[in-house]
């Protein structure tokens, strides 16, 4: 049964087929695809024990332990942060060019230093652990020979087990540099 509302990725009578998100405005930065399975379930996972860390700040601030209390509520707001900046990590793409948001570092690839975008069989991190796994990862040959880590791979937390998904998004992250860097 559809339901009668928009939601944040779909318009309304949209089908149901997962497609890529709608890109209307090419100068902010988008991710030409959703957030894995294992991403949002990592993130869900960190906020749940979030919120029983804050829980048990409020046990231990009931109790007379402000200190305590105070521990819990910092550790909560770093697993908290932790969890969203999980959700971020990912390729974004605009009209000035290609962002692999990482962890704890993003790297920016303007299109016109960009050379080439192609998707190469190599071997890749399984779900960002040391194990490598023969795989497909979609990289940016930058002008001068510069090394940059993979934007996406079929391994990752947002392509593990959703082949489709990743040949759709590699499409059109290469459409995205075909076409801003002969601007």
């Amino acid at each position: 049964m559809p339901l009668p509302f928009l939601t944040a990725d779909r318009a309304f009578d949209a089908s149901a087929e997962d497609v890529a998100l709608p890109f209307d405005d090419h100068d902010s930065w988008r991710r030409p695809y959703r957030p894995g399975p294992w991403r949002v379930a990592a993130a869900a996972a960190l906020l749940l024990l979030a919120s029983f860390i804050l829980f048990a700040g409020m046990i231990i601030a009931f109790a007379g332990g402000l200190p305590g209390a105070g521990a819990c509520l910092a550790l909560a707001l770093a697993v908290i942060i932790c969890a969203l900046r999980m959700l971020r990590i990912g390729a974004w793409v605009s009209r000035h060019g290609v962002r692999r948001v990482g962890f704890f570092r993003t790297t920016t690839v303007p299109w016109n230093r960009a050379t080439a975008v192609r998707t190469v069989q190599q071997p890749v991190k399984w779900l960002g652990f040391p194990r490598t796994v023969q795989g497909q990862a979609l990289i940016v040959v930058r002008r001068g020979g510069d090394a940059v880590p993979p934007l996406l791979t079929d391994s990752n937390a947002d392509f593990l087990t959703r082949g489709e998904a990743f040949d759709r998004a590699a499409d059109t992250i290469e459409a995205w540099g075909d076409e801003y860097r002969q601007q």
